[in-house]
């Protein structure tokens, strides 16, 4: 039984892996996501707009599924016409990461766009009088505040995150929750394995909050501070 264990530990490694590899896309996808809302450009904002309302209306597990059968046939059916004999197939870890990615970036788009527009807007007027740059006004004004703005919905999306690589399971990752449910079928005790795969998960999130509520606590210096 201890090599179960031993097994699921290992697995749980994996987890974290993915999880911060996914929520690294889902950063880079939400910041873009919010400038594209917030730009003014139509074009743009349509394109961004589509984005969070179709995501955050398909279920992850479709989505995942799509990106991990329907990506590689689509890929290779493009690699077919354009003459060559090269084939690609999409691991699954890549495939997890990506779809996790992109599912909470469209979140994560959400997030940073509201936390920019509760920033008063006589800041970005007072940083153009100042004569600071597009760059420099989003670092020293735009970027602190927003932090502080968005990390309590930044950890609701992290924490459901972090739950959601459970459905990586179904396309072969092994991560902690596949090898729960091999150790399972192994030796008909599912309750014991599940239990503990369980406590991993909940261990991950005492962690983060843990982590959340500081780095909240350092960014409300000198305001009112709330929980996350």
């Amino acid at each position: 039984m201890s090599e179960y264990y031993w097994s699921i530990l290992q697995g749980a490694l994996l987890t974290v892996g993915v999880s911060l590899a996914a929520l690294a896309v889902s950063i880079v996808l939400g910041l873009m996501g919010a400038a594209a809302k917030l730009s003014g450009n139509k074009p743009l904002v349509a394109l961004a707009t589509v984005y969070t309302t179709i995501i955050r209306g398909i279920p992850e597990l479709v989505l995942m599924l799509l990106v991990f059968y329907g990506g590689s046939i689509g890929i290779n059916t493009l690699l077919e016409m354009s003459g060559t004999d090269m084939t690609l197939d999409i691991e699954p870890f890549s495939a997890g990461v990506m779809t996790l990615g992109f599912i909470y970036g469209a979140y994560m788009t959400e997030t940073f766009r509201g936390a920019i527009l509760s920033i008063p807007r006589g800041q970005f007027e007072a940083a153009a009088a100042f004569g600071m740059g597009p760059v420099q006004a989003f670092i020293r004004i735009t970027l602190p505040q927003m932090v502080r703005y968005a990390l309590p919905g930044f950890t609701n999306n992290w924490l459901v995150l972090i739950k959601a690589t459970a459905l990586i399971s179904l396309i072969g990752l092994q991560e902690m929750t596949y090898l729960a449910k091999q150790a399972s079928a192994a030796t008909r005790s599912p309750f014991a394995f599940f239990l503990f795969t369980g406590a991993l998960f909940l261990l991950y999130t005492w962690v983060s909050l843990s982590v959340l509520r500081r780095l909240h606590a350092r960014y409300s210096l000198g305001t009112k501070r709330g929980d996350l």
